[in-house]
């Protein structure tokens, strides 16, 4: 696997009070259920090789999810979702990633996030998605060799595009609109798969199904093997 991108920077990042206020007192505090484990409580990497060809966007790490262990997307339900899915369709080595040292290993994908960390009710403000960005457009740079893009629910949708605008990268007029399964060819040839976001919300609701999710990766690498 190459090397991450800039993740230290991510890790050791205190731009926003009430995040770091927030992260830090879930990881004093747990969950009795958490009790025994060692809370990560700083902000959560991206996960996944620089070579990826399909990037990931989700919103934020789950204050007893990846607050808790230190990974993108691990110790939550909505996890088990993507990590089962990425797996089936040969994105993973593994369908289950519980903590850092389980062995998982990305296959041509890399996942982030618009929000390094959890949010007090899963709601970021306006300022700390601006104050996160610079990560984003960062990797959007790095990742060079990026073809599909899976944003996970209707945030996600909007930072990818928001992001494209402020690098200067042309986005398609008027914006495609946010639908799950739905795909939208962009200028540079990168194909964008909007997908709901695998929330307990969404799936516990049946808006979400496992049939639904494992086609939003199934055509995406149905698009990588053309």
């Amino acid at each position: 696997m190459a090397r991450l991108l800039a993740q230290s920077e991510i890790v050791d990042c205190r731009r926003c009070h009430r995040l770091v206020e927030y992260r830090e007192a879930v990881a004093c505090n747990k969950v009795k259920r958490f009790r025994d484990w060692e809370y990560w409580g700083r902000p959560v990497p991206s996960l996944g090789p620089v070579e990826a060809r399909l990037l990931i966007i989700g919103l934020a790490p789950a204050a007893h999810g990846g607050n808790r262990t230190g990974r993108i997307f691990t110790g939550d339900r909505s996890g088990d979702w993507l990590y089962r899915a990425l797996h089936k369709f040969g994105f993973a080595n593994q369908p289950t990633s519980v903590h850092r040292d389980d062995g998982l290993r990305l296959i041509d994908a890399y996942i982030t996030a618009a929000i390094h960390c959890a949010p007090p009710d899963n709601k970021p403000l306006p300022v700390e998605f601006v104050n996160c960005r610079p990560y984003l457009l960062d990797e959007l740079q790095k990742l060079k060799r990026v073809r599909v893009v899976v944003a996970l629910g209707l945030i996600a949708f909007k930072t990818y595009f928001t992001a494209r605008k402020q690098l200067g990268w042309q986005n398609p007029t008027p914006l495609p609109g946010f639908g799950h399964g739905l795909l939208a060819k962009l200028p540079d040839g990168v194909t964008l798969v909007s997908s709901y976001h695998p929330s307990q919300q969404n799936t516990q609701t049946g808006k979400l199904t496992e049939k639904m999710f494992d086609d939003v990766f199934r055509r995406a690498r149905e698009i990588l093997t053309r």
